[in-house]
């Protein structure tokens, strides 16, 4: 359990919930640009500051982790230098705050508050990866429970075909920031064990290359049964949230999407918030990593 809450430093923050009757939930992402089609409504909630009790969280009890480790990407903003040495940085790494015995890839992207017209290309057939985005500022989980086992299934299969059947998977997030602390939208963690596993309505991703009106958003969707999903969520009271004050380039989060050890952390809701606490605060640049990792 970690240390009570009321002894640390804190800060009040405008948290972006999923609002009562909202239901068309849907996600348009494009180069730059990242719309949803529900209805949300800020809750204020405290974001306590875990940086003098890091070493007390624990992956299975509260479903993500602070860690140490150096990268040897000088330049996370170069696509071709992140692509040739983070994956394996990534993986290996995953595996050892796992415990798992296989992990695979799927991708990483780049997040900044800052200006993102300068690190804009146009693109065709956009992929929502290995780009740069503005911060996610609403609680999610980037995947549904019934989607992340879908998914885990296939990445197996493709990933390891003479794999034999695995025990366990975890679907996770290793998010390192790299620009100078403090961060003005650093990345607030809602503990897993405060979530209900019943809570959160699904919310459809939807890849374009540009974004559409919102009468197009909220029409008819092709073949939306079939696509990806997260995980959305109404303001809980029982929700407690965290962060890490003025993290640094050597320091990560491993934070979980999916377990399916019921005994375990199902998952953790996420989000960026703006926090007012610091006067020299500075735009946040983070990249994240996410993987399967698999117990056989």
């Amino acid at each position: 359990m970690v240390a009570d809450n009321k002894k640390l430093r804190s800060v009040q923050a405008d948290i972006s919930y999923l609002a009562p009757g909202s239901f068309i939930n849907r996600r348009f992402v494009s180069p730059g640009a990242e719309v949803n089609t529900g209805e949300y409504e800020l809750d204020r909630v405290d974001v306590y500051d875990g940086r003098d009790v890091s070493t007390q969280f624990d992956l299975d009890r509260n479903g993500f982790v602070l860690a140490k480790h150096k990268s040897a990407v000088s330049d996370f903003f170069d696509k071709e230098q992140v692509d040739a040495i983070y994956p394996q940085e990534t993986l290996a790494l995953v595996r050892e705050l796992t415990g798992a015995d296989l992990v695979t890839g799927r991708g990483w992207m780049i997040r900044t508050s800052g200006d993102l017209e300068k690190r804009q290309k146009e693109v065709v057939g956009y992929k929502h990866q290995g780009g740069v985005q503005p911060p996610a500022a609403d609680a999610h989980v980037d995947f549904s429970p019934d989607r992340a086992e879908i998914l885990a299934e296939q990445i197996y299969r493709e990933a390891f075909p003479n794999g034999k059947p695995y025990k366990r998977f975890i679907s996770s997030s290793l998010w390192r920031t790299f620009s100078p602390g403090p961060q003005d939208w650093p990345l607030a963690l809602c503990d897993g064990s405060s979530v209900g596993r019943e809570e959160g309505e699904k919310n459809a991703l939807v890849i374009v290359d540009e974004i559409p009106d919102r009468e197009t958003m909220a029409g008819e969707l092709a073949d939306e049964e079939n696509a990806i999903t997260a995980s959305i969520f109404h303001y809980n009271p029982n929700h407690r949230w965290w962060y890490f004050s003025n993290m640094t380039r050597d320091e990560v989060i491993l934070l979980k999407f999916h377990d399916s050890d019921e005994s375990s952390v199902l998952r953790v809701p996420h989000t960026a918030f703006r926090d007012t606490s610091f006067a020299d605060a500075k735009p946040r640049e983070s990249i994240e990593y996410r993987s399967f990792a698999y117990f056989v």
